[in-house]
């Protein structure tokens, strides 16, 4: 079994840094990418920032030129480093992975979710 531990979640005002971090622990093999979602009442989920285990990277486009992911391969975790940020970043922030297992199967895995609320 794999779990996806997300921290660094809080409140912030506009224009203000959090730096978001997931890691994962249990039966891995390797990871091949990991990404951060988000998701506001009544709105759709949505991918925020993917990376993949050779450090390419792709940004939803409410987020480019704010938000960075990267990811310690040594130490299975995925950031998020989130600048400038505004109200309508408010959201609960989901880590997802794409996961080998030690047996070799290739399985998706959800974090619990960790809140960001961007208020004055």
């Amino acid at each position: 079994q794999v779990q996806l531990a997300e921290s660094g979640g809080g409140l912030v005002q506009p224009g203000g840094p959090l730096r978001l971090s997931c890691a994962a622990s249990g039966s891995i093999f390797s990871i091949n990418d990991m990404s951060w979602y988000r998701q506001a009442p009544g709105r759709e989920r949505e991918m925020v920032g993917r990376i993949s285990s050779s450090g390419s990277t792709y940004y939803g486009d409410s987020v480019k030129g704010r938000f960075t992911i990267s990811r310690d391969n040594a130490k299975n975790t995925v950031y998020l480093q989130m600048n400038s940020l505004k109200p309508e970043d408010t959201a609960v922030y989901y880590c997802h992975a794409d996961v080998t297992i030690t047996g070799r199967a290739r399985t998706n895995y959800w974090g619990r979710g960790t809140q960001v609320t961007v208020s004055p």
